[in-house]
């Protein structure tokens, strides 16, 4: 534990920053001068209910940011600031802030743990150094806690753990640390011990400084250091020889000390931990209490000690625009600018914000900067350092930076921003595809014209909500990531756009495919008088791997088509792909080979052998025995003991498949797959079911086939809309 990381009152009754002596009011004055390996930028990221926001808001006060502590439960907490995330008490939108410790500043972003809202965990990773996962000590891991895990490995994020709720009836670090190797095959190395758990909570072993640390519990007095209780003596023994020998394994440094006998000292151990945290070799491990002010400044100490800094990280990798060629961004302020668009917001007080992570360079207000994304140049105005819905103004942004900017106009999420003379384009930010539609609809003549502006701005900030017109029903159509998200968008319309829209029944995103291969032939000729229209291919299509999506294959032979014409072909197989033969949902996991046809010197041309490429691939997946896909769901019910059968009863009737029940404490954990079209209204039900003490969660998991009995409604109901 280092000792000056423990925030002091002076007598004046000002706050002051550990190491730096400057009064909190100073905060914004201090936010420039720091030099790349002096900022953090990281993610609180967690399930649903783990603790983030109030992890982020004991970090915001022990840091000196905020004055007050604010809580999630009393609708005060300064990250979640849109009165939809107070009223439900639930993060929604991911919120970016910064705060200063041991002479560092750590950019922080607060992201929503509801799987509705896991592109705002997507996008916050995308741009992030580091990452803190914050885990229920009584839940475990939970399905959510997977899948930001899995999201944080795929951007390749160094992070540690904070096991949360020590206080809690049924807390065990022990079996957290446990579930996290096994279901998250983390290398974890336990860096703290709780001083005792549940009600008897009352501090941290520091592991790595052979120190106790006690807390107690209340907001503003300081966490005292005292030597390790003689009855935990030999466990923290055991224990950081354990962490000892793991990082030896993975550090050559602390491997060569070990084995020559010398003593491993505190500081051998944090070096040794950095490095072998900034490599993903190991995943340092916390505990605490943030609700009960227990263990947050420790935990500080862990981001700044452990999460890498800007320089720390790889340089980032994109292509030229025009060449393609592969160049890298060294995080550097004296680079060419370069900046990825992650965010972008509707503000109600000052208009369209953009959020940008600067990867290199500098730039000021004013600045003419490339879109290498779409080719434009545009103007930097404004440039905003955001504290959840507060903005602080600067004239300019550094490497490493975390701002949000005015006057981009053409800028969108997953745009690359950089010096024209130096252009680079950045890999975008994928998203998951929205499982969820319904049909929507002003509720009076006047909101009409209005509603189409409203989404407008929705789709630029939320890149999983998407919108179309369905010409055969003559509705608008709004595709999500589930119920919440949906209802929170048309809140949002209702409220900040004041648009007042009403939603149809919601629709399940079914997909197609076929079970069989088969070939088919395409023609399209046409005679006009004079010049006329022809195109001939022979097509077979073929069933492809779950998720591969679609594969054209060109087998002509002998120029039986001319090649210029097969690209035309290829574009009209991918026409036909958005609209299938069963419901008109998009067919996927197809692969298509042209195998032959025909052509005509003087009528052929790309738009006819477009044409004859589209009805072939039409024609081919009415053989090949088509199928709906289906979206299934995982979904995991904390209910009492007493109402499990009621609620085993009820999702067996709604076609789940039960994987495991466990137990925890006096509930019961169920883990499942359901299909998204039995889970309308579930929650309402669970909640009916249980007196309201059961919980759900649930994230989408893959497409399976819908059963043949439940095909046959979903494709009369389309035939009779289109009779």
């Amino acid at each position: 534990m280092v000792e000056n990381s423990v925030i002091t009152k002076q007598s004046s009754g000002s706050i002051t920053f550990p190491e730096l002596g400057a009064d909190r009011t100073k905060a914004g004055e201090m936010a420039e001068g720091f030099s790349l390996n002096q900022i953090r930028n990281i993610g609180i990221i967690a399930h649903i209910d783990a603790g983030k926001t109030t992890v982020t808001e004991r970090i915001l006060y022990y840091t000196g940011r905020t004055y007050k502590v604010g809580g999630v439960d009393e609708g005060t907490a300064v990250m979640d600031w849109m009165d939809q995330e107070r009223e439900r008490g639930i993060t929604i939108t991911a919120a970016a802030t910064t705060a200063y410790w041991l002479g560092r500043r750590i950019n922080i972003i607060d992201t929503p743990g509801h799987v509705d809202f896991t592109a705002e965990v997507e996008r916050s990773l995308r741009v992030l150094d580091g990452g803190v996962v914050v885990f229920d000590a009584v839940a475990g891991v939970q399905p959510q806690s997977e899948t930001v895990w899995r999201q944080a490995d795929r951007y390749k994020v160094p992070r540690i753990c904070f096991v949360n709720k020590m206080d809690r009836v049924g807390a065990s670090f022990h079996r957290t640390i446990e579930m996290i190797g096994k279901v998250l095959g983390a290398k974890v190395v336990a860096v703290q011990l709780p001083l005792g758990e549940e009600k008897a909570f009352e501090g941290i072993i520091d592991l790595v400084e052979s120190k106790a640390v006690l807390f107690s519990g209340d907001v503003d007095s300081q966490p005292v250091e005292i030597d390790i209780p003689e009855d935990y003596l030999e466990r923290a023994r055991v224990e950081r020889d354990i962490l000892v020998e793991r990082l030896a394994e993975e550090d050559d440094v602390l491997m060569h000390a070990y084995l020559e006998g010398r003593e491993i000292t505190a500081a051998d151990v944090k070096a040794a931990l950095r490095r072998a945290c900034l490599a993903s070799r190991v995943v340092p491990v916390l505990c605490g209490s943030a609700l009960c002010n227990r263990g947050i400044q420790p935990l500080l100490d862990g981001i700044v000690n452990y999460l890498p800094s800007p320089s720390d990280v790889e340089a980032v990798e994109g292509v030229e625009p025009e060449t393609g060629k592969v160049v890298t961004r060294p995080a550097d302020d004296d680079g060419p600018f370069t900046a990825l668009a992650f965010k972008v917001v509707t503000d109600p007080f000052v208009g369209r914000l953009v959020y940008l992570r600067v990867y290199s360079g500098t730039a000021e207000s004013g600045a003419r900067l490339l879109n290498a994304a779409r080719d434009r140049k545009e103007r930097l105005g404004r440039v905003l350092r955001m504290h959840a819905n507060h903005r602080e103004e600067v004239s300019r942004i550094y490497a490493g930076g975390i701002v949000a900017c005015l006057g981009l106009k053409n800028t969108l999420t997953g745009d690359t921003l950089c010096d024209p003379s130096a252009p680079i384009l950045l890999e975008a930010i994928r998203f998951p595809n929205p499982v969820m539609s319904v049909a929507i609809e002003a509720r009076t003549k006047g909101d009409e014209d209005r509603i189409g502006e409203a989404m407008l701005k929705l789709t630029e900030e939320d890149p999983t909500f998407e919108r179309h017109y369905d010409d055969e029903t003559g509705q608008t159509i709004i595709s999500g990531m589930g119920e919440l998200h949906l209802e929170v968008l048309l809140e949002r319309m209702k409220r900040e756009f004041r648009v007042d829209a009403k939603l149809g029944k919601p629709q399940v995103a079914y997909k197609e495919t076929i079970t069989e291969p088969a070939q088919a032939e395409g023609k399209f000729i046409k005679q006009f008088g004079g010049r006329g229209q022809y195109g001939h291919v022979l097509l077979e299509v073929e069933p492809g791997e779950r998720n591969s999506g679609f594969v054209f294959v060109n087998k002509i032979k002998a120029g039986a088509i001319p090649r210029e014409y097969v690209p035309a072909v290829e574009a009209g197989v991918k026409e036909a792909l958005q609209r299938g033969v069963l419901a008109n949902y998009p067919i996927v996991d197809i692969k298509a080979t042209l195998r032959d046809g025909s052509y005509h010197e003087v009528d052929s041309s790309e738009i006819a052998f477009k044409m004859a490429g589209s009805i072939a691939l039409k024609e081919g997946v009415r053989r090949a025995k088509p199928v709906l896909l289906e979206p299934i769901m995982k979904l995991e019910i904390f209910a009492p003991e007493q109402f499990l059968g009621e609620v085993l009863g009820d999702i067996d009737a709604r076609r789940a498949h039960i994987e495991s029940v466990e137990t925890q404490g006096d509930m019961r954990v169920i883990q499942c797959f359901i299909p998204l079209g039995e889970t309308f209204g579930y929650t309402t039900t669970l909640r009916s079911l249980s007196q309201g003490k059961a919980t759900q969660s649930m994230e989408f998991h893959h497409y399976e086939e819908l059963p043949p009995g439940l095909t046959e409604p979903i494709t009369t109901r389309v035939k009779g809309r289109a009779a």
